[in-house]
């Protein structure tokens, strides 16, 4: 699938320093030969594709924001299935309280790709951990590279298969991890100079008799600044139901394709399936916001990393 001109921004790309499929190099490359105007890599729980972007160095024609994603742990008085995940724009990538709490949420995915890994040989599938370090040397290792391993060995038709039949959670070869609190990470976020954003809101599963705005308001009194309200799997009108809230709570409303190169063959760099885009706007309301922000010493916030 192409590129589109058509699109300006994509604030949710996943790197090899992840469970992506391209290096952070290359991704950059990638932005630019699609014509995007505004780019963040947001590689679960850890910094080091961002970092590996600011050694190399930018291209003059390419915005670029900083960025994490965070497994956390549903809030008291709001259960929900699996994980909820929030985006940290515009943190600073040397900050040593949030390095030391991603360090801590990477040695419990390593610790549990074995666990999944014993599951999966109980159910017949002679999968080891050497089969899953040998496709991804340069990465973590973690539940999409094991869906890869079992589509390729022909275990499963797609990654999604891969889940639902057996990785997803209450599925035979699925393990819970450690996760850290939201508000604990909001503040981190907060702690490292960004803007902590509930990312993917429709695919929260709550558990329970609660609203999602509910939780929205009550993550926004812990300091969250943003929702992701552009996403390729809301339908428009969910779109327009977070657009709403944004506006009417003074949150941010962001936007990304959630890319992962080859590992969602079907997901392209800023385009999605071909019919997603997001707004330029995101992007500048996003970076205003964060140049409004203060450091906790009180020093304006300068992590915005952009050319």
């Amino acid at each position: 699938m192409g590129c589109s001109s058509n699109v300006n921004i994509d604030l949710h790309i996943h790197s090899t320093a992840s469970d992506g499929s391209l290096t952070p190099t290359a991704i950059i490359a990638r932005a630019r030969q699609c014509g995007l105007a505004a780019i963040a890599i947001t590689d679960h729980d850890t910094l080091a594709g961002v970092q590996t972007v600011v050694t190399n160095g930018l291209p003059p024609d390419l915005h670029f924001l900083s960025g994490v994603e965070i497994s956390t742990a549903s809030p008291d008085g709001f259960p929900c299935g699996g994980s909820l995940h929030l985006l940290g724009y515009g943190v600073d990538p040397d900050n040593t309280d949030l390095q030391n709490a991603l360090a801590r949420l990477q040695n419990a995915r390593q610790d549990r790709n074995p666990r999944i890994i014993a599951k999966l040989n109980r159910l017949g599938i002679d999968i080891s951990m050497a089969d899953l370090e040998a496709q991804s040397t340069d990465s973590q290792v973690g539940r999409p590279h094991i869906a890869a391993w079992l589509l390729r060995n022909g275990m499963v038709a797609t990654i999604d298969e891969a889940f639902e039949r057996y990785l997803g959670s209450g599925r035979p070869a699925y393990v819970d991890k450690y996760r850290i609190g939201c508000e604990t990470a909001i503040q981190l976020i907060r702690g490292a100079g960004g803007a902590p954003v509930l990312a993917h809101p429709a695919l929260v599963a709550p558990e329970g008799e609660w609203r999602l705005e509910d939780l929205v308001r009550h993550l926004q009194s812990c300091g969250l600044m943003g929702i992701e309200a552009y996403y390729p799997e809301h339908s428009p009108r969910q779109t327009r139901t977070y657009l709403a809230w944004a506006a009417h709570l003074d949150l941010v409303a962001t936007g990304g394709t959630d890319f992962h190169g080859a590992i969602t063959p079907d997901i392209e760099l800023g385009i999605g399936d071909g019919s997603f885009s997001v707004p330029y706007d995101c992007f500048t309301d996003l970076t205003s916001r964060l140049d409004r922000t203060t450091r906790p010493t009180g020093e304006p916030n300068t992590s915005r990393l952009r050319t």
